[in-house]
């Protein structure tokens, strides 16, 4: 008969561990610094350019106060300072030295600033989370773009019923431009939307990258799936509203990169591995060359003009014949271009407006650093994608064991960096905010550390079980 102890064999139950509360402020302050540099625009339309340039300097202040006492305490972990990403490092420098022969010099010092704030901001998340949390930071700072983004545009249309200025000013009645409208009022007439960044194109690009961060979460068996599908669905909507040709192809790109990586996975050999390798170069050649041949029909399916909506003919033959006048060094840093600077104010003018950028990332990069700054550009993308592309691809192995299972969350730099780079060929994005802090971002972490859930915090794996501390 079984009878009442005093003296159980098993230890009383406890609570599970829980995370520090001073850590999930520091999440929370991530995702916060996530949506003001992914949603920048909405920030200058909603406080102007004095107000979005004191919020950054504010968010960089913020940052370095905490960053600072972390190093000094070598929190969560020391800080890997022979993995930082020099080539990129060595492009911020050089756009910082280049005031020196620079032909708008205070523009070179306000765009720097800019530069080094994001910059350090994408140093400082790939320091302090893992690539769970990471990928968990970039999640709900698109949910807040993608949510306020239908609120706003319900709000104008049910409520405004009409087109919105920034600063949420109501739009005159009259012959107004529709480049200078914040929300157009186009939620239930079919036209292209804007979302809270007031930029078709811009919330085009979020929605993508929304897609492809929702999507690994969901193939990760994230908790709330099912939430995850209506906010796949949600962002899938707004691509589909934007009518961006750009993102268009960028989303080809990726479903190809993504294809060829799950084959990859499947592989067991280096022969055949090969075999993807040669048909997939071999099949993007081909369909690159009878896109490029048939480019006239192929935009004027998508509605656009063979001139690529103006900038072949009306921005980049000027932007080439300006940078060809200093080819080695370039002109100057600017990223973007100061409307208000005597130098670019009234240079190219598209709709009544000042351009700000090039419209093509490597364009931009040989006006502004030249042939210099293209190369190291280019050297900072290409060791991005190759870490990118085998972190995706190869098996995570860190001892004897071969068989472990992939990780979803390994394809989303590479599918990220796809994006930026087929972005880079018609938008200058990819080298300024949120570009940027991507490209700093991942090419530190996937340095410091190219695993997932190994080697990210001396106590914590991924897989949220505590490990003991190895003396």
């Amino acid at each position: 008969m079984a009878q009442y102890t005093k003296h159980p064999v098993t230890a009383p139950p406890t609570a599970p561990e829980r995370e520090a509360t001073g850590h999930l402020l520091l999440r929370a302050y991530v995702i916060v610094t996530f949506i003001i540099t992914f949603a920048h625009s909405a920030v200058y339309n909603l406080l102007g350019q004095n107000g979005a340039a004191v919020t950054l300097v504010i968010f960089t202040l913020a940052t370095v106060g905490i960053g600072v006492p972390m190093l000094a305490q070598n929190r969560p972990q020391p800080f890997r300072w022979r993995r930082l990403p020099w080539t990129a490092l060595g492009y911020t420098a050089l756009a910082l030295i280049s005031v020196a022969w620079s032909e708008w010099r205070a523009p070179t010092l306000i765009t720097w600033v800019l530069l080094a704030a994001v910059t350090v901001n994408g140093l400082f998340v790939a320091h302090v989370l893992t690539w769970h949390e990471i990928v968990r930071a970039l999640s709900s700072a698109f949910k807040w773009i993608l949510g306020l983004s239908l609120a706003l545009e319900l709000w104008v249309s049910l409520v405004v019923h009409g087109p919105l200025l920034p600063n949420f000013f109501v739009a005159p009645e009259g012959d107004l431009d529709p480049q200078w409208y914040w929300v157009r009022d186009n939620l239930f007439d079919g036209g292209r939307i804007q979302g809270i960044v007031g930029n078709a194109n811009i919330l085009a690009i979020i929605s993508l990258f929304a897609i492809i961060t929702f999507g690994v979460l969901f193939a990760a068996r994230e908790r709330w799936r099912t939430t995850l599908a209506l906010w796949i669905l949600l962002a899938g909507y707004f691509l589909f509203r934007t009518s961006s040709a750009t993102v268009l192809a960028c989303a080809v790109a990726v479903a190809i990169v993504l294809t060829v990586a799950m084959l990859m996975r499947r592989t067991s050999t280096p022969s055949e591995r090969t075999r993807i390798y040669v048909v997939a170069i071999g099949g993007t050649t081909v369909v690159t060359a009878a896109v490029w041949l048939f480019q006239a029909p192929l935009l004027a399916l998508l509605g656009r003009s063979s001139d690529l909506t103006g900038r072949s003919d009306l921005i980049w033959a000027k932007v080439f014949e300006r940078a060809s006048t200093h080819p080695v060094f370039g002109n100057g840093f600017s990223s973007p271009w100061i409307p208000t600077d005597p130098a670019f104010e009234g240079w190219i003018v598209d709709h009544g407006i000042t351009v700000f950028h090039a419209h093509n990332m490597w364009l931009d990069v040989f006006l502004q650093l030249g042939i210099l700054g293209v190369v190291l550009m280019g050297l900072a993308y290409v060791s991005l994608l190759w870490r990118a592309w085998f972190f995706a691809i190869d098996r995570p192995r860190w001892d004897l064991d071969a068989t472990r299972r992939f990780s979803p969350l390994t394809l989303l730099p590479s599918l990220f960096t796809v994006v930026l780079l087929v972005q880079g060929f018609s938008e200058s994005t990819p080298i300024m905010l949120w570009g940027w802090m991507l490209l700093i971002l991942f090419s530190f972490k996937l340095k410091s550390v190219p695993l997932v859930g190994v080697g990210e915090r001396d106590l914590v794996f991924e897989r949220g079980m505590r490990q003991r501390r190895v003396p």
